[in-house]
């Protein structure tokens, strides 16, 4: 008796339905008994997108519901998920600290890796059995190959189970609710088909990591407060960019990645626009990548004032040798101060010197406009800015002593020197530039790490804050990797690291061409900023 006003209820739904798939001529002239489902067909084009929509419902809630496993991989714990996705890839969730994601295939599903824990016993055996990383690669590539292959086994039986079930509700109809099945399985197919021949291996290479410090905003506080409260905020920015490497290493430097000692590490900073952040951010920054040299290609002031000058001091305890150019805001007043430091290399007219075994050439710009008016001579004299130094690192090649890197602020300035150096670094646009010129020159240009300064709250939204770790091997002294550090500006606690490599490395085989990771063991010059 209880069945009675469910069954008529259904029905009553599925007499619902069909009049809007039947034609309304039909719908006039043909007497429905609840629960009949003869008469006039639909058209087929409304048949087609009507079990189209089941499979699909079908398929989403049949991997919702059973599509996922539980599985080890080497030391932790992880769940793995098929899920529906527009562009594919793959995302590994370490919850609450961030996520990484991979451009690993290209499909209608995505594969999500949630890392529950680090088992304690497989964990224990690692630390007293140190014999056992040799083979932790093979591991976990066993690992994720097993759970790969249970984990398409269990989404195809979830894909064909959700949609003939829910074909049987809709139809009522064994033949057409197998149908349903059947089309869903041929999607999953097609979708493995097309992961199987999109799949990129070496999408580890370039992992993107996302976090964010959930108790940031209470400590540090609004936009509004962030004048009153901004010691709170650049330490709180500090710690974070301090915390993010540390995962951001742990991550990386599972067996994928071998690091090499030899490896020179480079800071480039660029337009820090007298925010005294900047400072806290570069030194956590020295201490968690082991910088050797940090390149600066300037706007480090607003207005190149000597009234500003007391902003430059805390360049003295970076931990680092420092490398200037001057930029549009910098005047020779700025530059004359910075002389005067004993870690500080000022660049001008095409000079070169050697530090952290690199050779550097840079100048300074053309132009200064600490009023953010036109500059008089343009993009011409940025241009011939560049022409001299390019002149300059010609006659060094001559010489015998070729530049590994030069220096400008102006990307019209460095464009010039293509073709008689392999990297040119950058600033002044605020926004990341990295482009193979014709020549054969790599120009890198980066945004602020001043999030545009102080002045930036005029702005409608934060700019962020940028800033790369640049890999260059010791024998060669040519780019292997860069690793670019991106920060949420004035107010927010975002973080972002990701990692790039060459073209030409991208060619070779990863195990052939390590990338350098940051080191977590090093003992730190200074503490760690703590708000």
């Amino acid at each position: 008796m209880v069945r009675v006003p469910f069954r008529a209820a259904a029905d009553r739904v599925r007499h619902r339905l069909t009049r809007f798939t039947r034609p309304k001529s039909a719908a006039r002239t043909t007497a429905r008994t609840p629960g009949d489902l003869t008469g006039s067909a639909p058209k087929p084009y409304v048949r087609a997108l009507s079990m189209l929509a089941v499979v699909v419902i079908g398929a989403w809630l049949g991997l919702l519901a059973v599509g996922s496993i539980r599985t080890p991989v080497g030391p932790m714990d992880t769940n793995m998920t098929l899920r529906p996705s527009l562009t594919g890839g793959s995302k590994i969730n370490v919850s609450p600290l961030g996520a990484l994601e991979l451009d690993s295939h290209i499909a209608p599903l995505r594969l999500d890796v949630d890392v529950d824990r680090l088992d304690p016993v497989r964990s224990q055996a690692l630390v007293d059995q140190p014999e056992r990383f040799s083979g932790l690669q093979d591991e976990v590539t066993r690992d994720v190959a097993a759970g790969t292959r249970e984990l398409a086994a269990r989404s195809c039986v979830a894909v064909i189970s959700g949609a003939t079930a829910l074909g049987l509700v809709v139809y009522r109809r064994p033949r057409r609710a197998l149908a349903a099945g059947g089309l869903a399985l041929t999607l999953l197919a097609a979708s493995g088909v097309s992961a199987y021949a999109t799949w990129n291996p070496k999408s580890v290479l370039e992992p993107k990591f996302s976090g964010l410090l959930s108790s940031a905003p209470s400590l540090v506080g609004d936009a509004r407060s962030i004048v009153t409260e901004f010691d709170i905020y650049q330490q709180e920015l500090a710690r974070l960019v301090t915390n993010v490497t540390r995962l951001y290493d742990a991550t990386s430097t599972l067996p994928v990645y071998q690091p090499d000692p030899g490896t020179i590490r480079a800071l480039h900073v660029s337009d820090i626009h007298l925010n005294p952040a900047a400072w806290h951010i570069i030194a956590s920054l020295v201490e968690q990548y082991e910088i050797d040299v940090i390149i600066d290609s300037g706007d480090t002031m607003d207005h190149g004032s000597a009234a500003e000058n007391g902003f430059l001091d805390p360049i003295r305890d970076l931990g680092a040798p420092y490398v200037w150019v001057r930029g549009n805001h910098d005047s020779m007043v700025t530059q004359a101060y910075l002389e005067k430091f004993r870690n500080v290399t000022v660049l001008d007219d095409g000079r070169t010197v050697n530090v952290a075994g690199l050779r550097i050439a840079g100048t300074g710009d053309a132009q200064f406009t600490p009023d953010r008016s036109k500059p008089v001579g343009g993009k011409a004299a940025a241009e011939l800015e560049g022409m001299r130094l390019a002149t300059s690192l010609r006659d060094q090649e001559q010489a015998g002593t070729p530049v590994d890197i030069a220096v400008a602020h102006d990307p019209n300035t460095a464009r010039q020197t293509d073709g008689t150096v392999p990297l040119v670094l950058a600033g002044h646009l605020h926004n990341r530039i990295n482009e193979q010129l014709k020549g054969g020159t790599r120009l890198k240009v980066e945004g602020s790490t001043g999030g545009g300064g102080l002045r930036a709250v005029q702005n409608d939204k934060p700019e962020k804050v940028r800033a790369s770790v640049l890999y260059l091997d010791r024998s060669t002294r040519r780019l292997q990797a860069w690793d670019e550090i991106t920060l949420g500006g004035l107010g927010l606690t975002t973080a972002e690291v990701s990692r790039h490599l060459p073209e030409e490395n991208l060619k070779k085989d990863a195990p052939s061409s390590p990338a350098p990771t940051p080191s977590p063991t090093r003992s730190p010059a200074r503490p760690t900023p703590s708000p």
